[in-house]
């Protein structure tokens, strides 16, 4: 039976990044994601480049019944599943009472339940195996609050504590669990997020999917724990740790919002 890598998000920005360096390495992968013009275009591409299986799954994981039926379908295939990469993810900014509830929702959604619920699904069965890997994105920004993206940065902050803790639960069981912590990368998450790029494109903490991609796997094969690309992403994550809460959530919100875009 083939084994697979399964990404979620993986029609652009780190999805599609770790996705090709995977490739790259010979892995089989079933790609994830909403849209399936691209995902078609990617599959037959890094079919043909490394001369591996690449299967696509079209499914808004935003949603829990499409949920439920890629894990039907997962869970009856002939796929063996041995790395499972939790990377879809979306962002809002503004004040947290000003947002639309079922932007607020879908956040949560896809963020948080659909991450556990692939985890929990996929993890068991890693387990039952006796091996597997997981890896689930989560941010820099799941060190601090974050006011101005609160819904944002308290999801990542879930991923981040979820993803520790489910590292020592499976480890008598033989499955690795890391997490991904990049800082500000190159992708349509800042528009999608409406936060202004300015000031952002040109500064030396902004990376290209691809490093951050390289940086990780080179991390999952160390079976590292929490992955920072970057030592300038390292160094923020500490000040946190450091200063006063007061201090952290009151310099975070006044950070973000120089960014948010005003409607």
């Amino acid at each position: 039976m083939a084994h697979f890598a399964l990404i979620t998000g993986a029609s652009s920005g780190i999805g599609l990044a770790l996705a090709e360096a995977l490739a790259r390495r010979g892995r089989n992968l079933i790609l994830v994601a909403r849209q399936r013009d691209a995902l078609e275009s990617i599959a037959c591409e890094l079919s043909q480049r490394f001369s591996v299986q690449v299967l696509f799954r079209v499914c808004d994981l935003s949603q829990p019944l499409q949920v439920t039926g890629l894990l039907l379908e997962l869970e009856q295939g002939a796929h063996r599943i041995d790395l499972l990469i939790n990377n879809a993810g979306i962002g809002t900014s503004g004040s947290f009472v000003s947002q639309d509830w079922m932007q607020e929702q879908q956040l949560i959604e896809l963020n948080v339940l659909a991450l556990a619920r692939l985890s929990h699904a996929l993890g068991g069965i890693m387990a039952g195996q006796g091996h597997g890997q997981i890896l689930n994105v989560a941010s820099v920004a799941a060190f601090q609050p974050g006011p101005g993206m609160t819904n944002y940065f308290a999801s990542k902050a879930y991923v981040l504590s979820f993803s520790e803790g489910l590292r020592e639960d499976l480890k008598p069981y033989g499955v690795k669990v890391s997490v991904l912590c990049p800082g500000p990368t190159q992708s349509a998450f800042f528009r999608t997020a409406r936060v202004s790029m300015k000031g952002l494109q040109d500064s030396k903490l902004m990376m290209s999917p691809e490093e951050v991609a390289l940086i990780t796997v080179k991390a999952l094969d160390k079976n590292q724990a929490i992955i920072i690309p970057g030592w300038r992403n390292r160094l923020l994550t500490l000040a946190p740790r450091l200063l006063p809460r007061a201090l952290v959530r009151v310099f975070s919100g006044k950070i973000n919002r120089r960014f948010i875009k005003q409607s």
